[in-house]
């Protein structure tokens, strides 16, 4: 009895991750959760990719951010997944457990968040990826169009000029700067 309490204790307080369709703009997460924006891109004359991730608050200020080289990869799909990877890991890694994820593929973004097993050649970094998310207190999957995206997109693609990946901590980096201009512009809407 005891253990069936322990497992029915345990079902409780797992929470699935979930996902939501997205804005043109980027809209700040609830109190007391970050936002984690990721985006990756791909440099085919370095034979390199790049990934951009930020966390925000729900103030809209920087907690942390970062612009990593990664190998060539010369498929999107794989390119965002393992942004995504990433970025989720780099958001553990800096003690952040309360997680709205976002990016700007929606083909990603359904594959992490859905409940069933993945047997795709990706799989199996799919799956890391929802490991990693169990671990997390509260987490949800959310798809986001381009625009809405944009920090995260100019700092993947700052990746191009850096040889060791770039983390910058409560500030803003200004590989972003025009972006977060623009994002400040249309925050209000």
């Amino acid at each position: 009895m005891e253990y069936l309490e322990d497992y029915h204790q345990a079902q409780g307080q797992l929470q699935s991750p979930e996902i939501t369709s997205g804005s043109n703009v980027w809209i700040p997460p609830p109190e007391l959760v970050y936002k984690l924006n990721f985006d990756a891109a791909i440099f085919s004359e370095l034979s390199c990719s790049g990934v951009g991730a930020m966390i925000l608050n729900a103030r809209d200020e920087f907690m942390a951010t970062m612009s990593a080289r990664d190998p060539s990869v010369f498929d999107s799909l794989k390119a965002e997944i393992i942004a995504c990877r990433k970025a989720l890991e780099f958001a553990i890694d800096a003690g952040f457990t309360d997680l709205v994820i976002e990016g700007d593929n929606k083909n990603v973004m359904q594959l992490v968040s859905a409940s069933r097993e993945d047997f795709s050649r990706l799989g199996h970094v799919i799956q890391d990826i929802k490991w990693l998310a169990q671990g997390l207190r509260r987490v949800s999957f959310s798809y986001v169009k381009r625009g809405a995206n944009s920090v995260a997109h100019s700092l993947a693609r700052f990746a191009k000029n850096v040889v060791d990946d770039m983390y910058w901590l409560e500030d803003s980096p200004p590989p972003a700067l025009d972006a977060l201009y623009y994002d400040s512009l249309h925050l209000d809407e």
